[in-house]
């Protein structure tokens, strides 16, 4: 049952990073999961190096999509298609 939230949780994070991001971004529902999930590793882990969240404590929902965000634009920023 934890894999299953951990799935729904991560869609909508990364539905939401999507939708405050607006452009082409890649894949479709599967990609938008692990955005999500990658988002929240990423904020959790931002978070207990910064002193917000201590050791095993996950990050919260707005801390999770703010790491999304951050991820999609470095996609963005390194898939940048330069071609005239």
């Amino acid at each position: 049952m934890h894999l299953i939230w951990t799935l729904i949780v991560g869609f909508f994070i990364g539905l939401i990073a999507k939708l405050l991001m607006p452009g082409r971004d890649p894949g479709g529902f599967i990609i938008t999961i692990v955005l999500g999930i990658a988002g929240s590793v990423l904020a959790g882990w931002a978070g207990q190096h910064l002193h917000f969240y201590r050791p095993g404590q996950p990050a919260g929902f707005l801390a999770s999509i703010v790491g999304a965000i951050v991820l999609l634009a470095i996609y963005r920023m390194f898939a940048r298609n330069d071609t005239v």
